[in-house]
């Protein structure tokens, strides 16, 4: 069995923004050469996200809505964490959409559905962060 590791770093200049990293992860595997397994993809950040979900414009403009409902990021006041921080929503952003996805590898492929696609959510932004692909198979 072979294993790849690759770090994939962003510096995102506003607080908030849905990035489809799909053809960076592929970038990754075939780097790696593995055409069987497993690719997991992790923020490596307590305030950002990695998903899958379709890259259609409306339905990010809708998860942010969601989102914001959700965990609002105004008032700071109204969460214990942001005395002396004001990221508490990024926080319990990044713990709604989740910290990683696993994707099955087939024939050297990512192994995806109709419209998936990966991306990285970032949640509290304005300085640079990484996501971790490990790819592990034959």
């Amino acid at each position: 069995m072979k294993s790849h590791r690759k770090e994939l770093w962003f510096d995102v200049p506003q607080r908030r923004q849905l990035i489809n990293i799909t053809g960076l992860v592929e970038d990754a595997l075939r780097e790696s050469g593995i055409k069987e397994g497993l690719c997991l993809v992790n923020a490596m950040h307590i305030s950002a996200s990695v998903f899958i979900n379709d890259d259609e414009s409306g339905l990010h403009a809708d998860i942010e809505k969601w989102l914001e409902k959700l965990a609002p990021e105004k008032p700071h006041s109204q969460y214990a964490h942001n005395r002396g921080e004001d990221n508490a929503d990024a926080h319990l952003k990044r713990t709604i959409m989740g910290r990683e996805v696993v994707v099955a590898v087939t024939g050297g492929e990512l192994d995806f559905g109709p419209w998936e696609q990966i991306f990285y959510g970032e949640f509290d932004g304005r300085r640079r962060k990484r996501v971790l692909v490990k790819i592990v198979g034959e």
